[in-house]
């Protein structure tokens, strides 16, 4: 007989030092992801998109179950969920799978570093609702992403907590099957796996935990080494260090047949990942130096020198508005440079009334109040427009359809800056294409992103830097102004120990 399971989904990575909020509006909008989407709207819009949503849509359909979609929205990173928006779109869903009448499976796509307005863990107090409405017999298995600061709520509510193995994140459809094909074999066995949930002592800087290079690469080959035998399911996710929570950092999660397999399992790969704490670790440079290094580089290149503006990634809760790397290009004189993405929709609507060919003197972007950074005033020459419709078909994105909004490419000087009126992470190729720039003719190009960006650009790429202008990301997580954080955690590897203020007063008296 088909088993009849639910499908949902609700992303948000919150960083709770971020200068904007996440709204309905938002999600609404999707920001990079698929617009909010419900129902039928799930089984059109989801195949063949990078989502864990439609690997488990993919594995359900070959599977044959009863497929019943309830909602599926995500936004781009940024503090935190509005209470608005996270009552609305919890009730949606629960509500939703209260009404669906009797389900086998509950399968969900979730983020796993959402803090709202009034609550630290989203997806904890998300799980446990729809748990409180299905019973405790009804398995519930959840894809989550790398860089999720997965609780302890998290782990007792769900049967099965399932994390992306990549960052690039190319696998978020793989992981979403993998989830699905674990809720399969829970509704078969009809009983659940035995548990060990482990937290480790340090956090990492976001550009290191990439994992084509080392540590993070040796550590997930591991991860998947270690499923074997009575091991049914490991996870490692590296965390998301900007979220101000008491649950913040790194986990590891092994399900098993016995508890004896899983604790193996699971105290094995935290006593690697805590040998490999000094490794997290690599260069980068101030935005002057960085320029200076990428124009002697592309002086003998033949492919363009990529520069990560790490500090303003939107996919960490930027607003990507920043000015630094820009002021950097233009201060050392810089050409055939490309800069993407400003977000900034007066400054795009400004070139859409002035046209294609005209000059505008605006103040372009800076407007996040950073300090450090401002508006940059300047005359540009308005040298394409676009309504903001894109086909991001790089391993990223997978195939995803967007709309970022009235958009331009304006120059000036030797540098070409793409603006855009909605955030989306400038992660694919086809975001510098949509306004007319080639991103393989150009020497230097600046990616307001961390990591994500190198699954499409590295391969065209001469090299790639990092670059710390100024922005709401910090590289080190040291630099980032806790007080909640658990006590005892290491901001950094082998860096300062964080001590919650009343507990370091209390040892001081």
């Amino acid at each position: 007989m088909s088993k009849r399971v639910a499908l949902a989904g609700f992303l948000h990575e919150t960083n709770t030092f971020a200068p904007s909020r996440a709204t309905y509006a938002q999600f609404e909008q999707g920001g990079g992801y698929l617009p909010i989407s419900r129902g039928r709207e799930i089984l059109d819009r989801c195949p063949g998109v990078n989502l864990g949503i439609s690997g488990s849509l993919a594995h359900a359909q070959a599977a044959g179950w009863d497929i019943v979609p309830i909602l599926w929205t995500g936004a781009i990173p940024s503090a935190h969920v509005t209470r608005d928006a996270y009552e609305r779109i919890t009730a949606e869903i629960v509500d939703g799978i209260a009404k669906a009448g009797p389900l086998d499976g509950i399968c969900l796509d979730l983020h796993g570093a959402m803090v709202a307005e009034h609550l630290d863990d989203g997806e904890g107090e998300l799980i446990a609702r729809v748990r409180r409405v299905v019973g405790p017999h009804v398995p519930i298995a959840v894809s989550l992403d790398l860089h999720g600061n997965t609780t302890r709520r998290m782990v007792n509510e769900a049967d099965l907590l399932v994390a992306f193995r990549t960052y690039p994140h190319v696998d978020m459809a793989k992981t979403g099957r993998r989830a699905a094909e674990g809720l399969g074999k829970l509704m078969a066995r009809a009983r659940p796996y035995a548990k060990a949930f482990r937290r480790l002592p340090f956090l990492t800087s976001i550009p290191w935990q990439c994992t084509s290079i080392e540590p993070a690469r040796s550590l997930y080959a591991e991860v998947a080494a270690l499923e074997q035998r009575d091991v049914a399911s490991v996870s490692y996710w590296m965390g998301f260090p900007a979220a101000d929570i008491e649950e913040c950092g790194q986990t590891v999660l092994a399900y098993g047949e016995t508890q004896a397999a899983a604790d193996q399992a699971a105290d094995h790969l935290y006593e690697r990942i805590l040998a490999s704490e000094a490794a997290f670790a690599g260069r980068a440079y101030e935005p002057d130096e960085g320029v200076r290094e990428a124009m002697r580089i592309a002086g003998s290149a033949n492919r363009p020198v990529v520069i990560a503006d790490t500090q303003d990634n939107p996919g960490a809760g930027g607003d990507s508005n920043t000015t630094g790397m820009l002021r950097a290009l233009l201060k050392n004189g810089a050409r055939k440079a490309a800069l993407g993405m400003m977000v900034d929709p007066e400054a795009a609507s400004a070139a859409h009334a002035a046209g294609e060919g005209a000059e505008i003197t605006i103040a372009l972007g800076g407007r996040s109040g950073i300090p450090g950074d401002a508006p940059l005033e300047a005359a540009f020459r308005v040298e394409k427009l676009s309504n903001g419709d894109l086909h991001a078909t790089g391993p990223y994105y997978g195939g995803t359809h967007m709309n970022v909004g009235p958009s331009a490419c304006l120059s000036i000087g030797g540098v070409k800056v793409v603006v855009a009126s909605h955030k989306a992470q400038m992660a694919d190729l086809a975001m510098y294409r949509f306004v007319g720039i080639e991103p393989t003719d150009m020497a230097i190009l600046v990616n307001k992103s961390s990591v994500h960006f190198r699954a499409d650009f590295e391969p065209i790429a001469e090299v790639v830097l990092v670059c710390t202008a100024p922005g709401p990301m910090p590289l080190d997580p040291a630099d980032l102004p806790w007080t909640r954080l658990a006590d005892g955690m290491r901001l950094s590897p082998k860096g300062p120990v964080f001590h919650r203020p009343m507990l370091r007063e209390k040892r001081e008296a």
